[in-house]
């Protein structure tokens, strides 16, 4: 690409058949961005309304939906100009800011999903010491880490990124992420391990924390009586469900810059899609309907007499 005013532009090169369905495309895209919007926001609301919600486990899960906002509003506005633009491009600078945004959000998502199986374990396998452990300013920490966490180390990643030289300049993506390595005109080795440093700090370790959490749970709902069963199912389930769909997302994003060139465009969109899409559209479902206490509200909100 040109290079005006010491300006350097990227092009996306994943779109497929734009110019044939572009006005669909928006239009799709377009109401995706709205329920997204609103189907985050509206939990939101009725969480910070509801004293009743004033919990911990409620509170986690607000600050994941608003995550989840974040996380589309970083995407979805650059795809929408894109569909009505003849030509799909974002200038370097703006490209590091989304490449940024997307790996912090995403890195909070999971640091997030840690701290609210935390907050599971200590519920139930030590309901007596809960209301010492989990205290208001225990629950700030972890709100504060979830995101400060992230922004320290992907600022690092990012600043290394920054200073490489480019020898291409067209993604074969949509959107910013890891396939920003494949425009460097010589692989970096510090990119390499810082991003591997990211990637067992920010979700392996999450992960294997989360998983460790919910087989204590487990242990302890097996050995327990129906309620504290149930009482797991409730709350957990969820929790799981958005956990493994997004461990399996974040994988794929990971081995992406390392597929090769003649993987079918399509597939490659389809499956980049999805890393948008899932969890900041279906979490609010997810959370709405197998929480009571937040169905209850919801009901009561689009139900009223």
């Amino acid at each position: 690409m040109e290079e005006d005013l010491n300006v350097t532009y990227i092009t996306f090169g994943g779109h497929v058949d734009i110019d044939k369905y572009r006005y669909l495309y928006f239009m799709v895209f377009f109401t995706v961005y709205i329920l997204i919007i609103c189907s985050n926001s509206t939990i939101v609301y009725l969480i910070w309304k509801h004293k009743n919600l004033h919990e911990p486990m409620y509170i986690f899960i607000a600050a994941l939906l608003l995550n989840s906002v974040l996380f589309s509003t970083n995407i979805y506005p650059q795809l929408l100009i894109d569909f009505l633009s003849e030509q799909q491009i974002i200038s370097y600078q703006a490209c590091l800011v989304q490449y940024f945004m997307f790996y912090t959000l995403a890195a909070s998502e999971f640091f997030l999903l840690a701290a609210m199986a935390y907050d599971r374990y200590v519920s139930i396998c030590k309901p007596l010491q809960y209301p010492t452990i989990m205290t208001k300013r225990t629950i700030s920490v972890f709100l504060a880490s979830s995101w400060l966490v992230p922004v320290c180390h992907v600022v690092g990643l990012t600043t290394l990124t920054a200073n490489q030289k480019l020898c291409s300049f067209t993604l074969k993506v949509i959107f910013c992420n890891n396939s920003i390595y494949k425009l460097f005109c010589v692989s970096s080795r510090a990119v390499t391990f810082y991003g591997l440093f990211l990637l067992v700090n920010d979700v392996v370790l999450p992960v294997i924390f989360i998983l460790f959490t919910y087989t204590r749970i487990l242990i302890i709902c097996y050995h327990s009586c129906g309620e504290v069963r149930r009482k797991a199912a409730q709350t957990c389930l969820p929790h799981l469900m958005v956990l493994i769909n997004y461990f399996f997302l974040s994988t794929y994003d990971v081995i992406t810059v390392r597929l090769e060139s003649d993987f079918p465009k399509l597939a490659r969109l389809v499956m980049t899609l999805q890393l948008v899409l899932y969890n900041p559209l279906f979490n609010p479902i997810i959370y709405g309907l197998k929480m009571k206490e937040i169905y209850k509200h919801l009901k009561k909100l689009f139900c009223q007499d």
